[in-house]
């Protein structure tokens, strides 16, 4: 089915690469235009020649309002409007124990994630408001949702995320704007390679080590299953859902594990007292 989004205008942070640029290509794919931002400009830049008349590329530090709000603005101006805001861009931040964390690398680290997300939502209302319409999606993680999945800087940040789209929804349904995240697990990007092998480069390892540890059997995630999840939230198809945080996991945020669940075999039912059966 195409054209999901044929007619409607997208603006999305860290569209150079990883989820972003796998959105940016199927939003183009689906009908949509849309609006580049990004801090690597040369990848950023190459992208949107490559997508040609549907893409522009506006450099774009999320940690920095006018940036964001200057990115929103290059949607409307060259395309007439905007109907999602996409807030994708992340890094992971700060890593190590609580008694290390260098505060400046924790502050660094919500500033993307928090500020950056407020920001969007915050010019995205602005474009939104006077149409009555618009579809907002903020990245949040399993680490949103359960501790210990992620560095403490990126947890604390990405609970905010879904706080932030929570209020959001709440607040901007009256103007017929829903807002949604999107809870990925360790997917394979070119972000975890680099954090895990040291080389963006090497995603082809990372397909092979998540699907090890992956709940569903030689399954990884996959760059694709994050887009489709964006697809769906910004597309009409999810014209009814708003303040929800689609996790993207595999069923790893509700206790999904790669070995299965303990209770394989059955026993007799087991009551009071040691007691057995019925």
């Amino acid at each position: 089915m195409a054209g999901r989004l044929e007619g409607k205008v997208a603006a999305i942070t860290g569209a150079a690469s990883g989820f972003g640029e796998g959105a940016a290509r199927r939003f183009v794919a689906e009908g949509a235009k849309v609006a580049l931002g990004d801090i690597q400009d040369e990848r950023g830049e190459a992208l949107a020649d490559e997508l040609g008349d549907d893409a522009i590329y506006v450099h774009c530090n999320v940690t920095v309002e006018d940036d964001v709000a200057a990115l929103v603005d290059a949607a409307v101006e060259s395309f007439g409007q905007l109907d999602i805001m996409y807030n994708n861009a992340g890094i992971v931040g700060a890593v190590g124990p609580f008694d290390t964390h260098p505060a400046d690398e924790w502050k660094a680290t919500l500033d993307v994630h928090v500020n950056g997300v407020f920001y969007g939502v915050k010019h995205a209302a602005r474009a939104m408001k006077p149409r009555g319409t618009g579809s907002i999606v903020s990245m949040a993680s399993t680490a949103a949702v359960v501790g210990g999945l992620g560095p403490h800087a990126y947890t604390a940040a990405k609970h905010a995320v879904v706080g932030i789209t929570k209020a959001a929804a709440a607040e901007l349904g009256q103007f017929g704007i829903r807002a949604n995240a999107i809870g990925p697990a360790g997917m394979a990007t070119p972000m975890v390679a680099a954090f895990q092998f040291g080389d963006p480069t090497k995603v082809d390892e990372v397909i092979e080590a998540l699907k090890e540890t992956s709940p569903l059997k030689g399954r990884a995630g996959l760059v694709e299953d994050v887009v489709n999840a964006a697809l769906f939230l910004a597309s009409d198809e999810a014209g009814y859902v708003s303040g929800h945080t689609l996790m993207t996991d595999a069923g790893q945020t509700i206790g999904a594990l790669p070995e299965g669940v303990a209770f394989t075999e059955h026993i007799p039912m087991l009551r009071e007292g040691g007691k057995t059966g019925l």
